[in-house]
């Protein structure tokens, strides 16, 4: 059985819906090919899922003794976190709220047979 290497990002700050387009670029891809796509991704989204992206290669290398090369994206996902509501107030006395979303980002590596 293969080993999964995980690792997680809890409270981004930028929306699920937003990080969702920047993972679906690098799903399933080998994961040095995974970091030089998402280096020259224009999102902001895609400096967030590199960084965590480089956290579980630098795992993978460290305690389990596995090549960067041999590592691929088995699983990836992007789910919603608690959404901070904030306020703004409008003409008339009216109540602008504000929702600041988060997310929770996983990854999970597989090492290629």
């Amino acid at each position: 059985m293969a080993t999964d290497i995980r690792a997680k990002l809890s409270f981004c700050g930028v929306s699920a819906q937003k990080v969702r387009l920047v993972i679906d670029l690098v799903r399933g891809k080998p994961a040095v090919q995974a970091l030089n796509t998402l280096q020259f991704t224009p999102k902001i989204a895609a400096h967030h899922v590199r960084k965590l992206l480089a956290s579980a290669v630098a795992n993978a290398e460290e305690n389990f003794g596995v090549s960067r090369d041999d590592l691929f994206i088995y699983q990836i996902t992007a789910d919603e976190a608690p959404t901070r509501k904030w306020r703004r107030f409008g003409a008339r006395g009216r109540f602008k709220p504000l929702l600041r979303r988060n997310s929770h980002i996983t990854v999970v590596l597989r090492e290629q047979e």
